[in-house]
């Protein structure tokens, strides 16, 4: 499940560093203020659904595109990047994946993965999940022109525009997915970017932008911890998110009290 649909359900998480790193690594890079989050695009026509996702929804756009594959498709070819801050090299080697897992030489301590591979469905979703929680999945794959998935192999630095500045489209850029236009897929794709937003969502639209900007208000630092950037990470920060949506012009905002 993305980061964010966690948040919808629990936005005020239980000891977020330590039981809920998987959603407090996304936010342990702000400090207080106003910032600018995750933005997703969704467009339709009459033959396919194009998703256009900012750094941080590739994993949901690659989930969708994937899910969307017939049970009976055969193996394809992945290309992309796997970047992490822990060696998993053991959990890479569990799945049955061959990427070799290098450490990196510069003052950003991770380790990457460069992937030429062939895999299956159910390989990809399962892989997707582990990595989800720890680590960015940066792949590619062309099945047909409508299923496929493109996303860029470098993370782009956070945004420090203010969110009346900011230049979604270009930031939207990052990643690219496009599956059919199915009943199908169309009930999949906004069950799992918009949940929160369904019954707002009218049935002839013919595109939708997500923005998810955070309002930060305070932060709790640890008391036992000395090394500085142990303490950043292992912060908690308390704020708001804004979730809004923009549907062929008409805007829909909710807001979350957060705890993360």
């Amino acid at each position: 499940m993305h980061f964010l649909n966690k948040l919808i359900v629990t936005p005020n998480l239980d000891d977020p560093a330590k039981k809920h790193m998987h959603i407090h690594r996304h936010f342990y890079r702000y400090s207080k203020g106003d910032f600018i989050g995750p933005a997703l695009k969704i467009s339709k026509t009459k033959g396919k659904i194009t998703l256009k996702g900012a750094h941080e929804y590739e994993d949901l756009i690659l989930e969708l595109v994937v899910r969307s594959l017939s049970n009976s498709q055969p193996d394809f070819e992945i290309k992309g990047k796997l970047i992490t801050g822990s060696d998993l090299q053991d959990t890479i080697s569990n799945l049955g994946l061959n990427w070799a897992l290098k450490k990196s030489t510069g003052k950003t301590k991770n380790y990457k993965a460069d992937i030429i591979d062939q895999i299956n469905k159910n390989l990809l979703l399962q892989a997707l999940e582990i990595f989800r929680e720890n680590s960015y999945l940066l792949l590619s794959f062309v099945i047909n022109p409508t299923c496929k998935v493109t996303t860029k192999k470098k993370i782009p630095q956070p945004s420090k525009k203010k969110a009346e500045d900011d230049d979604v489209n270009k930031r939207i850029q990052f990643c690219t997915g496009i599956l059919s236009n199915t009943d199908a897929n169309l009930k999949m794709v906004l069950d799992l970017a918009v949940p929160d937003f369904i019954s707002d969502i009218p049935k002839n639209w013919k595109s939708i932008i997500i923005l998810n900007n955070y309002e930060i208000n305070e932060i709790e630092i640890p008391t036992n911890i000395k090394d500085t950037r142990l303490l950043r990470i292992m912060a908690i920060r308390k704020g708001k998110m804004f979730r809004s949506l923009n549907i062929d012009g008409e805007l829909i905002e909710k807001q979350y009290s957060i705890l993360v």
